[in-house]
């Protein structure tokens, strides 16, 4: 079940919505086209605004239409009613299509632009770009839903991608993304037999799992939160195995508590890692580089530092593409930092995320 809605846009000549009686006129023929397309329409309100007016229209099944008009040349359509999942929709896109082209039949319109049904669900379809634009995803239901000390955790499932993470509303890994995986450890690029390692979060435990393909000598996961374990463990064992089942391994251990607790450990005890793994929260989208979740930021390449051997390297995802200030913010801090540090950039298209991620692998200034 869902509230559908629908949206057209269209322009046409401002001289034709300058006073009240040209935005009559053109709405008068707007309703005689949507009476064709919605049953039962009749006129609920008629309301006066500064720069315009809007209408509201009630029809079947409890449909209502707001007709937005603005002085400028603009007009809004949007339709919404809800339907049941066994329902057919009232308006589907080929119809909303249909209705532009009597439009513009009916009114000299410029410009107009019909959009597909947004379905407002119980559970979202919807997640975001790292630039903000809005995805819609074939999600066709929810198969966990539990809210952690830290976040609300969510595994949803997609006709595409397969079981999918999402974290307070943001998509981390579907069963699709081994791509993701094997970027950020940069497979085929880097050894990893026989090194010790330190994965920074990772609760979806698919890091983890890879590496152990590669005969390390030894790994530690440092994931806080277990409520993210235990939906991965039981949804998304294509991509994690038995890896956040068994917990501790010949050569791994998965210990739950905040990561820099344990960075401090090793520290005094003097132990270097020759790998660090920031798979924690992505590069802010802000205009400086500043605030919380900046601090986390440097508090975590401060951190990665202090524990690894000067041949070793930190390894990170940053964000997406398509926010370029932000990863230019990020890479101001490496390049501020001491002792100074060198780095280079990969770029791979997530399927989940439907954009290219940018991922970064960082190392001390002076390595041979």
């Amino acid at each position: 079940m869902s509230v559908q809605t629908i949206l057209l846009d269209f322009s046409l000549d401002p001289a034709r919505l300058g006073d009240e009686s040209g935005q009559k006129t053109v709405f008068s023929h707007l309703e005689t086209v949507l009476k064709d397309y919605v049953p039962n329409l009749i006129l609920a309100a008629d309301i006066k605004i500064d720069d315009g007016s809007l209408k509201l229209l009630t029809g079947k099944r409890g449909t209502t239409v707001s007709v937005r008009l603005f002085d400028r040349g603009l007009v809004t359509v949007n339709i919404e009613y809800y339907k049941e999942d066994s329902e057919e929709p009232l308006i589907n896109f080929k119809s909303t299509k249909l209705l532009e082209s009597q439009l513009q039949k009916y009114i000299t319109v410029i410009k107009s632009q019909p959009y597909p049904s947004i379905k407002r669900c119980l559970f979202s379809k919807y997640y975001t770009t790292s630039d903000e634009r809005l995805l819609e995803y074939d999600i066709d239901g929810v198969v966990f839903d539990e809210r952690s000390p830290f976040q609300r955790v969510q595994v949803v499932h997609s006709r595409t991608f397969g079981n999918m993470l999402v974290l307070d509303d943001l998509q981390n890994i579907s069963e699709a993304d081994l791509i993701y995986t094997e970027t950020l450890m940069q497979r085929g690029k880097e050894s990893y037999e026989g090194k010790e390692i330190i994965i920074l979060g990772g609760g979806d435990g698919a890091l983890l799992y890879e590496l152990l393909k590669e005969n390390p000598k030894y790994v530690w996961m440092l994931e806080i939160d277990e409520v993210v374990m235990k939906a991965c463990n039981k949804h998304l064992r294509s991509i994690c195995g038995d890896v956040l089942e068994r917990r501790q391994g010949r050569n791994y251990e998965i210990i739950v508590e905040d990561c820099m607790v344990t960075i401090d450990k090793l520290c005094s005890q003097n132990r270097k890692v020759d790998f660090v793994f920031g798979d924690l929260t992505d590069i802010p989208i802000s205009e400086s580089p500043g605030g919380e979740l900046w601090e986390f930021m440097i508090n975590i390449l401060d951190a990665a530092f202090r524990v690894l051997k000067p041949t070793g390297k930190f390894m990170t995802h940053g964000n997406g593409a398509t926010s370029p200030a932000s990863l230019e913010l990020y890479e101001r801090v490496l390049n501020d930092m001491q002792p100074k540090v060198a780095f280079q950039k990969c770029k791979a298209f997530v399927p989940s995320f439907l954009e290219d991620w940018i991922f970064y692998q960082i190392g001390f200034h002076d390595q041979k």
